[in-house]
């Protein structure tokens, strides 16, 4: 197994990218096994954060092209249309089922953070780098074009500007760059990002879960939406959060004066 699955009584959804003798870049199978994951957080009761990290010294070098391309392999000729037909169902997936889960999702990052990884670290709601880890978008380098979402992310992240200078100019950009570009939302050394990942995905994991999840749906949807929209829309993430459990909690710590013991419920 190349992704590590493990749920914790903590209410954490750990899934670790475990390839490390190619940079964890992913393929296929590892694709579905996240693709899977993440979607049923959004409907499993117990998970209340998803951490993504990767094993070793590197987060992500991308997808695994070689492999995919490699003699006698599933993709020796294929037929005419076949990354047009297979995109859809995997990597075109996984982007936006990570936009829109209403679970919260930290990324740790080491190393090379490159392709979908990228994409990866830059459609999750919190991801802490290492200082020195390395954003690249090898597209323009190999010769092809961006996939994943990485020409719909980036302008929006981080300005049109510095979007083509990562994806037509192939710029590489620092771990401590990232975080001054507001591509990333924290750094950390290198060995301190897994503690401080968790901390922040077992904070996320303490908090009320509904209103993280409605109010990452509005963050989501104003991208896009005219405010009349918007406003419709937060009137009625209002209406279901109020009627939550965790709404419940909050006003009676707040009346008794001390921190709340939210349930995610």
């Amino acid at each position: 197994m190349t992704v590590r699955v493990e749920l914790g009584a903590d209410g954490i959804l750990r899934l670790v990218l475990d390839k490390p003798a190619k940079r964890n870049a992913l393929d296929d199978a590892m694709v579905a096994t996240l693709i899977e994951a993440i979607d049923g957080a959004g409907r499993d009761e117990s998970v209340r954060a998803v951490l993504i990290s990767g094993e070793g010294d590197h987060f992500c070098g991308g997808f695994d092209i070689i492999g995919r391309n490699a003699p006698g392999g599933s993709a020796s000729k294929p037929r005419v249309g076949s990354i047009q037909r297979r995109l859809p169902s995997q990597t075109h997936r996984l982007i936006p089922l990570l936009l829109s889960v209403q679970t919260p999702v930290v990324c740790a990052v080491t190393g090379w953070v490159a392709g979908i990884g990228l994409h990866l670290a830059v459609a999750a709601d919190f991801t802490v780098a290492a200082e020195d880890a390395v954003f690249w978008e090898p597209f323009s380098e190999r010769g092809f074009t961006p996939d994943s979402g990485g020409t719909w992310l980036l302008p929006r992240r981080i300005g049109e500007a510095r979007a083509r200078a990562m994806l037509i100019l192939g710029r590489r950009v620092s771990g401590a760059e990232a975080l001054e570009w507001g591509l990333v939302h924290a750094t950390a050394l290198a060995g301190e990002v897994p503690a401080a990942a968790e901390s922040l995905a077992a904070e996320l994991a303490a908090g009320p879960t509904v209103a993280y999840g409605l109010t990452k749906s509005l963050l989501h949807a104003g991208w896009s939406a005219p405010l009349d929209q918007q406003l419709r829309d937060e009137a009625f993430a209002l209406e279901l959060s109020s009627r939550s459990e965790d709404f419940r909690e909050g006003l009676a710590a707040f009346a008794e004066k001390r921190p709340p013991r939210f349930e995610g419920r």
